[in-house]
């Protein structure tokens, strides 16, 4: 995995299902030099994947973290938390195809995965895209100012 330029730190978030894989990730992190901020959970206890959805978009908003990852069961639940927040874009990969093309279309900077669903080398290869592709703009600009446009009118009408 190639270490990205712009911030390094990586807010990481997990359930009860996604706790080991996340733990593995963060080893992947933390030995090609990210700094992490690791909001949980930190066992296999039952929990409620929106807490640790909302921490790493909380983290992502006030610019603690450039980038985020949570993991779920499945990878719905946690990704559909999250982007509930204005600052979040993620993006629920099975492949790295899937997390190249979320970051090169959809400047995608949280990657949600299924630990249940997902295989520990597939996820693996998921973060390594993340983590590797740039967004490519151009054409894509308008349609991921379209996608915060959406959710700042769901906050005003709120």
């Amino acid at each position: 995995m190639s270490p990205i330029k712009h911030n390094q730190t990586i807010a990481l978030g997990a359930d009860h299902a996604g706790y080991e894989l996340k733990n593995l990730l963060k080893e992947s992190l933390l030995s090609i030099g990210y700094d992490v901020i690791d909001f949980g959970t930190n066992s296999g206890d039952s929990v409620d994947y929106p807490d640790f959805g909302r921490a790493v978009a909380e983290a992502l908003a006030d610019g603690r973290a450039g980038r985020g990852l949570l993991v779920c069961g499945t990878g719905i639940g946690i990704s559909i938390a999250a982007n509930r927040f204005p600052a979040v874009r993620a993006a629920l990969c099975r492949s790295a195809l899937d997390a190249q093309s979320a970051r090169k279309h959809n400047d995608a900077n949280v990657l949600a995965l299924g630990a249940r669903i997902t295989g520990v080398e597939a996820a693996k290869d998921c973060l390594q895209e993340f983590l590797a592709t740039e967004f490519d703009g151009g054409r894509h600009v308008a349609r991921v100012d379209k996608l915060s446009e959406l959710v700042q009118r769901e906050v005003e009408e709120a």
